[in-house]
């Protein structure tokens, strides 16, 4: 065998060859494309399994992600984020009520001074 010619040219196993390269590739791409969905589907799915109050948005934030991606990332923080819970944590911040572990720790603090 010279250092010219090809290995595996004009025998069974070139054909047998590019028939598993095209498997793999076809096998590769719709991995890829199975992947990318469930990625993509995340805050939909994630928005139905808590009962989200925002459903809708979050769908049609996900579907418009499709051609603006930044706006996907809005979707994910919109399932992701309990708008209610945190909208009280600031309205707690911006009142100045302090929460149940910090006035938890002033108590201990206050003990443990006693003692």
């Amino acid at each position: 065998m010279s250092l010219v010619s090809m290995p595996f040219v004009d025998t069974g196993f070139d054909m047998g060859l590019h028939i598993v390269a095209t498997v793999v590739l076809v096998a590769t791409v719709a991995a890829a494309g199975i992947g990318f969905w469930k990625l993509h589907e995340l805050p939909i799915n994630k928005a139905h399994r808590t009962e989200h109050k925002q459903v809708g948005l979050i769908t049609a934030l996900t579907w418009i992600g499709f051609v603006w991606h930044w706006v996907w990332v809005l979707a994910v923080i919109v399932a992701f984020v309990d708008a209610e819970q945190a909208l009280c944590k600031v309205r707690d911040i911006w009142k100045g009520e302090p929460s149940s572990r910090e006035t938890k720790n002033e108590a201990e603090n206050e003990e443990s001074k006693s003692c």
